[in-house]
């Protein structure tokens, strides 16, 4: 497992330009299902593993879009702690793009750069470029403008 770097609070700021890469991370069936069941997407193309390798262009069940989105914040907190702040809040996201499709089975990883930290009202706010590569891909299974506040 890599390692996590722990930044205070008051020192998140000397990380801009700096980019972390999570380890990677296997995309199961399983993980898929759940997140099917959470939201109500149930699309055969996600969850009928074998219509999907009947009938669907990618050769199996791929995931979903959202669900690439939804690993964005434990895949960054595998790589970056800030070790004093009371909480922290996923404040939205920009330029959301699913370049590739995220076939079941594949294995992923998180690489983002912070890219700004300012001060907000209470704390701090941090915007990452986040893209979610795919082992072997040629393009990322996602790609975002991600932000997250921190509270002192």
């Amino acid at each position: 497992m890599a390692m996590v770097e722990q930044v205070p609070f008051g020192e998140l700021g000397k990380l801009v330009g700096k980019t972390f890469t999570s380890p990677w991370r296997l995309v199961s069936q399983g993980d898929v299902n759940l997140f099917a069941q959470a939201t109500g997407d149930f699309q055969w193309i996600h969850v009928d593993v074998e219509r999907a390798k009947r009938e669907s262009p990618f050769g199996g069940t791929i995931a979903h879009g959202y669900f690439s989105l939804a690993l964005v914040p434990v895949l960054l907190f595998e790589t970056v702690e800030v070790t004093d702040a009371r909480a922290v809040l996923n404040y939205g996201t920009n330029k959301v793009r699913f370049p590739a499709p995220l076939l079941v089975g594949s294995r992923v990883r998180g690489v983002f750069t912070i890219t700004g930290v300012e001060p907000v009202p209470g704390g701090v706010q941090a915007t990452f470029g986040a893209v979610l590569e795919v082992e072997g891909g040629s393009k990322p299974a996602m790609a975002a403008e991600i932000l997250f506040r921190w509270l002192e």
